[in-house]
């Protein structure tokens, strides 16, 4: 049996864990980076005007709101945090703790579940302007450590391409 990498180890437990949410993975092999992505949607009913980060102006039935998680190599990655909900390093092609990802993907399912509320809260409630998923290092930290002992110093390696 083929040893799992942070690609598929990470496919798996999204597939497994997160199941109410649209979740996929981007794999860049050129900026070394694994980006979790996600999208919430909701129906917006009463044809709100909504405008987006960029500015773009939409009255659709259905709001899809899209962000990411990246994983990547501090060495080599070129990255631009405020485009991310959260940046998490890697150490190279020795991967990431397992710990750092079964916590990932237990802590990333409640923002998600949070966010789904947020979001449809936003489309019904006047007094709230903007919109956007809650990220707390604390939490996450957290949700590592409940996996710590279990997992122990195990990593998952980095695909080989």
């Amino acid at each position: 049996m083929k040893k799992p990498t942070m690609l598929t180890y990470l496919d798996e437990q999204l597939t497994k864990k997160i199941t109410e949410y649209d979740v996929a993975l981007d794999w860049n092999t050129k900026n070394h980076s694994i980006e979790v992505v996600f999208r919430l949607f909701a129906e917006n009913s009463a044809h709100e005007q909504i405008d987006d980060a960029a500015g773009t102006l939409s009255e659709e039935e259905i709001i899809e709101f899209e962000d990411g998680i990246l994983l990547f190599n501090p060495e080599k990655t070129i990255v631009d945090e405020e485009d991310y909900l959260a940046v998490i390093p890697y150490e190279g092609k020795k991967g990431i703790k397992q710990s750092i990802l079964d916590g990932l993907v237990d802590y990333l399912n409640e923002v998600l579940t949070e966010g789904q509320s947020d979001l449809l809260d936003f489309l019904t409630d006047e007094e709230q302007e903007i919109f956007e998923l809650k990220w707390s290092d604390t939490a996450f930290n957290e949700a590592v450590q409940n996996y710590q002992k279990a997992d122990g110093d195990t990593y998952i390696a980095y695909p080989s391409y």
